[in-house]
């Protein structure tokens, strides 16, 4: 594996997530996921050296969309219940944080693990082998 669970924990912790022990099996599983996902679309045999970084960020974005489905409450740090822009009591009035040229921390959050997962799809290409 050209990438280790280290890199992957560093990677985490400059996001804002601090990982716990218990982490340890899913970010693995994120890890053999990714590699696996990488040989498969390449049709490679080992992950190369140039897809380190794009490899380290993918796993980043599966175990936060796993956190985010699985366990919302350990993804401390990050709010997503702040959906809410202004609310006033005098004839009850409360404005969303949906409108246009908003978002919620929440609508962020996924763009961020979207942008993890798939915003590599260019670099894989350069290093995908026809397969026979």
């Amino acid at each position: 594996m050209a990438f280790s669970i280290e890199t992957v924990t560093a990677r985490l912790q400059s996001l804002g997530y601090t990982v716990s022990e218990g982490d340890t099996f899913s970010l693995t599983f994120c890890m053999n996921k990714v590699e696996e996902h990488i040989k498969n679309f390449c049709n490679i045999t080992t992950v190369p050296e140039g897809l380190e970084y794009a490899a380290v960020d993918m796993v980043c974005g599966e175990f936060f969309a796993a956190k985010k489905a699985y366990d919302p409450d350990s993804l401390t740090g990050f709010d997503f219940d702040a959906a809410l822009k202004s609310i006033q009591e005098g004839d009850t009035n409360v404005t969303y944080a949906l409108g246009e040229g908003s978002s919620t921390s929440e609508s962020r959050f996924d763009a961020l693990v979207a942008g993890l997962i798939h915003g590599y799809e260019t670099d894989l290409i350069a290093y995908r082998r026809l397969r026979w």
